[in-house]
């Protein structure tokens, strides 16, 4: 009976490792760039007419997740500026691109 767990070791693949695998490894250096930092690299650049500066920071992510990254940062400092103004986020988008301010919608009853 004094074989069974020697035997469930020599089975276990945690128990086959050498004691200085189970080691925690060291903390891998981080690859590749943060979407964010590139998304505001691309954006700040292309704001201050920096096309080399663009393309490099454009270059560090796919373009979905560039797309993603600028989409988010759009949304935020739609929302701050909006709450600066005291404005909805649809009126100051439409400011922001130079378009007029929404109507509001007519319903038409019947009467």
């Amino acid at each position: 009976m004094t074989r069974v767990p020697e035997r469930l070791r020599r089975l276990l693949p945690s128990a086959r490792r050498a004691p200085a695998a189970a080691a925690p490894a060291p903390p891998r250096p981080r690859q590749g760039h943060n979407l964010f930092e590139a998304a505001a690299a691309y954006v700040a650049a292309c704001a201050e007419d920096y096309p080399a500066r663009a393309e490099e920071a454009a270059s560090r992510v796919s373009p979905g997740m560039l797309a993603f990254g600028v989409n988010e940062l759009a949304c935020r400092a739609l929302l701050t500026l909006a709450r600066e103004r005291n404005e909805s986020p649809s009126a100051v988008a439409r400011s922001l691109l130079g378009l007029r301010r929404e109507s509001p919608q007519r319903t038409t009853g019947d009467g």
